[in-house]
């Protein structure tokens, strides 16, 4: 619920509008980030491989919802450096950062809520 709230209103603040299927990608991707951050300690190898979860979810997103059943959710195809309009590496860069915040608040819920281990994060 976390990370669909939050992929949904991050859209909404950017863009001004969203799609209900970025809830759906936006949880799948903060459950993603979470289990990154369960096996593996260091924040720059966490934040590299949570863009490229990220990345990759959106890719197989855009070419379901706006390749194959055409519902114009984004468009990247403005945009230098993208693969058919679904992902581009100005975005790739944005989740990278996003990532960050993410993680930190999936360990802290954790922490918060089911008494786990508190968070410790290394930069290197």
């Amino acid at each position: 619920m976390t990370g669909g709230i939050a992929y949904y209103c991050i859209e909404v603040i950017w863009r001004g509008y969203s799609h209900i299927s970025m809830f759906i990608l936006g949880g799948l991707c903060f459950i993603l980030i979470g289990l990154v951050s369960k096996h593996e300690r260091n924040i720059l190898k966490q934040l590299a491989i949570s863009c490229l979860i990220i990345t990759v979810l959106e890719l197989i997103f855009g070419l379901v919802l706006n390749v194959k059943l055409g519902l114009g959710v984004w468009d990247y195809s403005n945009f230098r450096f993208n693969y058919k309009g679904q992902i581009c590496l100005a975005f790739s860069i944005i989740w990278f950062l996003l990532s960050w915040p993410a993680i930190i608040l999936y360990d802290y819920i954790l922490y918060w809520i089911f008494g786990e281990e508190r968070p410790s994060h290394k930069l290197i």
